[in-house]
């Protein structure tokens, strides 16, 4: 359904974005994944710039099977064009590709753990079709999404985790489907790169969140909201003093287009927020903050083994590269981020309660997203 906080944030990282937008202009961009969290920000913001910013609109095409996508918000149009395909198969496209975003997969561990070969499928031979096609168009430049996954478990002296860190990993282990197809993705990147000249850049998101994730994603945020929507407890799995930093949608997505337009090919980049590491239990306290009514906090075990004691105790990027080199600097704190999530989610009707509601001295205004720096 059409959202104004959406529409808000979206012009956000349209002005994040800056002058360098313009290399889009008049081209043609292939996304995979575009039905998905991720996907569906990158059309819309691509949609907003074809209206708003660029000389030339340029073309959109979009490629999704739809396990977890959801339907687009966009229309069939001269620039905008849906593909429907497994992307385990080569895919043949007729027209000159100046760009891919390849940000298909399967990242919640709910449909990970669900779809186990086909999460594999898409990080590895999803990953060797769309550099073969970038290949065969000599693409201007391409990114694939990996994963702060591909790090593991970090050693505590890892903490920020740079870009340089090898990762302490597991396998076999419950996220070894995911986790492993991320490495093995970018390490067709950087064959194809070394072997080929591909212009391809990976990024590896942190706990990137936002208005427009499935409510049944079961990732910590909308699992949150969720639960309190129903009148449920909001559940801690386990000790719940593992840790995050929880990354706002549009820092995101602007440290992602800033990549994609950039010459650092063959590299890899962290995408997060280095401020706010705090634990799943502090996240629960947050989010119980923002609400009139008592909201209950409950310790219990995870809904699957990939929530087990492998769960990885801390995450928190380092974000020096991508700061340095490309001049990102994430704006929005977490319970600002939380709180725009929640505003979303009552706007998108998630809410089986009728007594919910927000505190009214929360201090969030509209259209401020800009403003407000940790």
């Amino acid at each position: 359904m059409p959202s104004k906080i959406i529409d808000e944030d979206v012009e956000t990282i349209s002005k994040d974005i800056g002058i360098v937008a313009h290399i889009l202009s008049g081209k043609t961009l292939l996304i995979t994944g575009g039905a998905g969290f991720l996907g569906r920000y990158f059309l819309a913001t691509l949609d907003y710039l074809n209206k708003n910013v660029l000389e030339k609109p340029c073309r959109i095409i979009s490629v999704d099977n739809f396990i977890t996508g959801q339907k687009y918000d966009l229309q069939e149009s001269p620039t905008f064009q849906p593909i429907h395909h497994n992307l385990k198969f080569p895919l043949e496209i007729d027209e000159d590709i100046d760009f891919i975003i390849h940000a298909a997969g399967i990242a919640s561990p709910k449909f990970y753990r669900t779809y186990k070969i086909e999460t594999i499928d898409v990080g590895t031979l999803g990953t060797k079709h769309m550099l073969e096609l970038a290949r065969y168009k000599n693409v201007k430049s391409m990114v694939f999404f990996s994963s702060s996954e591909v790090y593991g478990d970090p050693d505590p002296s890892k903490v920020p985790t740079p870009e340089t860190y090898c990762g302490n990993v597991d396998c076999t282990g419950p996220r070894a489907n995911y986790d492993e197809s991320k490495r093995i993705g970018e390490t067709f990147c950087i064959a194809y790169h070394e072997v080929h000249g591909i212009p391809v850049k990976m990024i590896r998101p942190f706990n990137v969140y936002g208005p427009g994730m499935r409510k049944d994603d079961m990732r910590v945020v909308p699992n949150f909201i969720l639960n309190v929507f129903h009148g449920n407890a909001l559940p801690v799995y386990g000790g719940g003093q593992n840790t995050r930093t929880f990354c706002y949608i549009t820092d995101a997505m602007t440290g992602f287009f800033k990549i994609l337009l950039s010459d650092f090919n063959g590299e890899s980049f962290n995408v997060g927020t280095d401020k706010e590491e705090v634990s799943v239990e502090t996240l629960a306290k947050t989010v119980a903050s923002l609400f009139d009514q008592p909201v209950e906090i409950k310790n219990t075990a995870g809904i699957n083994d990939a929530y087990s004691a492998i769960d990885p105790k801390r995450r928190c990027p380092d974000i020096t590269k991508l700061s340095t080199k490309l001049g990102y600097t994430p704006k929005i704190d977490l319970r600002s981020g939380v709180l725009r999530f929640t505003k979303w989610a009552i706007e998108d009707n998630w809410s089986k309660v009728s007594d919910v509601k927000l505190k009214t001295e929360t201090p969030l205004q509209e259209n401020d997203l800009n403003k407000r720096q940790f």
